[in-house]
């Protein structure tokens, strides 16, 4: 079980949140907060005070004073104005994440909404009801208002969610669980949809792939290495620490653990004196892009548990402040830089799907063909994977650079950190392929080097793919082959494969 407090929530407990479905709680003393905020609104609204949200209206309308009569029409109005996204849902389990990320968010005690806003979002999650979420329309400033609209529809018994596989209307699944619709009271809409959980949620998503993908890359890496028998010495330690840089030298010490005990991998001088770039720089590179998403890892931590919507409620509402934490520059920023580290991950591999498939490059058969010139082999297997290196060049162009003024020029600069954290799960999600390519490529050139000549790990490797992706022996349609890896490489369990079948580490 997790118990969320707004205050301690990592990657690591939401991933098991995500993907294992651990039933989530909340924490008693974090709902005593919220109890002693959502007091001050109340007393707020009682003595008709002027506050941004509570008693005005939204945006360019912060001037226009609302009736205590009416606060509650004025939470519904907002939510079904605002739900406008358009496009194709985000994925089910990012719309799961952004209901953990709300939850959490609204028990740091800061937002004024009723513990049962809460409570309903948490049996949502331990329910495995998602709303439908649409995956554009936001600017990433004043919150990602259109997105969180729509999961804020779904506690209202509107719109559609993802229930048991399928996609239905929402008070369909809220019946069959037993979920009461909520009706929203003051502060409680502007409060749910006034955060940056729509980039936040996908950047997470987003994070533990390129996690996975990252790690994934060095044992291909290490494939590759073999099946052009590569050159052990550029992964030296001395080499790595007289730089300086850690995550380089943790990437050269797990290739060494992984080519360890193969006969394919050469020493300097025995075959060449050096390897090209794109076997000897690899822990320069794949280290480079190790530090950027260690930087995004510490900024999604931070943003999972922060107070992102406005106005925000201290000192028991003797102090209600219109702050500007829901822009969302700190993980636009972030996505950006993913973007990049993840991207140059695909174009490395794409070279060296180009030297394992280039005969002028190794003493391999071209393109790996079975019979060259009858058969193609793995020649457009390659056009592929430049085709995707080159649209993650598009995308990867950044979405914080840019900002459209909104709301009659009152929120002047927004973040566009949805659309870079949209774009960062495109990338993944190319470089995956890219990847999957150097894959069935890698296994091939081993094949013909001698796979009882491989190190233990990669042999293992090898074993496991090709349970996956048979050996080319024929021409055949290599799109299959693609995404059944990809596939793969997507639902591996990588930490249990990894502990099982790579040396132990020499302390």
């Amino acid at each position: 079980m997790i118990v969320l407090t707004g205050q301690s929530l990592t990657i690591e407990e939401a991933k098991k949140v995500l993907f294992d479905h651990v039933f989530v709680t909340a924490s008693a003393d974090s709902v005593k907060k919220v109890e002693k905020s959502r007091e001050a609104v109340e007393n707020i609204v009682k003595q008709k005070k002027v506050v941004y949200g509570i008693t005005t209206g939204f945006g360019k309308f912060s001037d226009v004073l609302i009736d205590s009569d009416d606060v509650e029409q004025l939470q519904w109005n907002l939510i079904h104005s605002h739900a406008c996204g358009v496009g194709e849902p985000f994925p089910e389990v990012v719309s799961r994440a952004m209901v953990l990320l709300r939850a959490n968010a609204l028990l740091k005690g800061f937002s004024g909404v009723r513990p049962v806003v809460i409570d309903r979002l948490l049996e949502l999650l331990n329910a495995h009801v998602h709303p439908v979420i649409p995956q554009q329309g936001s600017l990433g400033a004043s919150g990602d208002l259109a997105p969180l609209s729509h999961l804020a529809l779904v506690l209202m018994g509107e719109g559609e969610v993802f229930y048991k596989g399928e996609r239905v209307e929402a008070i369909t699944a809220l019946s069959k669980e037993g979920i009461v619709p909520l009706t929203l009271k003051a502060k409680e809409g502007l409060a749910l949809i006034n955060g940056t959980q729509a980039m936040t949620a996908m950047g997470l998503v987003n994070y533990i792939e390129a996690e996975q993908l990252a790690y994934q890359t060095e044992a291909i890496a290490s494939l590759t290495l073999e099946g052009l028998q590569g050159i052990e010495d550029a992964f030296d330690p001395d080499v790595h620490q007289a730089r300086g840089y850690c995550q380089q030298s943790e990437v050269a010490e797990r290739i060494r653990r992984m080519i360890s005990g193969s006969q394919l991998i050469t020493k300097q001088g025995e075959l060449r004196v050096q390897d090209a770039y794109s076997l000897r720089c690899i822990p320069q590179v794949h280290g480079a892009s190790w530090q950027a998403l260690d930087y995004v890892k510490e900024k999604l931590e931070i943003e999972m548990n922060a107070a992102t919507d406005n106005p925000l409620i201290f000192d028991d509402g003797e102090k209600v402040i219109s702050g500007g934490n829901f822009h969302g520059q700190p993980i636009a920023l972030a996505m950006d830089f993913m973007k990049i580290a993840v991207a140059e991950l695909a174009n490395i591999s794409e070279r060296r799907i180009e030297r394992l498939v280039n005969p002028q490059l190794n003493d391999l058969p071209p393109f790996l063909s079975p019979v060259p010139g009858l058969q193609s082999g793995a020649m457009i297997m390659q056009y592929c994977a430049a085709s995707l290196v080159s649209e993650n060049k598009t995308l990867a162009h950044p979405a914080s650079v840019d900002s459209i003024p909104s709301s009659a020029n009152q929120e002047d600069h927004v973040s566009m950190g949805t659309i870079g954290s949209r774009h960062a799960h495109q990338i993944i999600q190319n470089v995956r392929r890219v990847l999957a390519i150097e894959l069935i490529c890698a296994l091939q050139a081993v094949e013909y080097r001698g796979k009882d000549k491989m190190a233990p790990f990669t042999q293992s490797l090898f074993e496991e793919a090709r349970k996956v992706i048979p050996s080319i022996t024929q021409d055949r349609v290599f799109s299959k082959d693609i995404e059944a890896a990809a596939s793969w490489l997507q639902q591996i369990d990588w930490h249990a494969f990894v502990s099982r079948s790579l040396p132990a580490k020499k302390i």
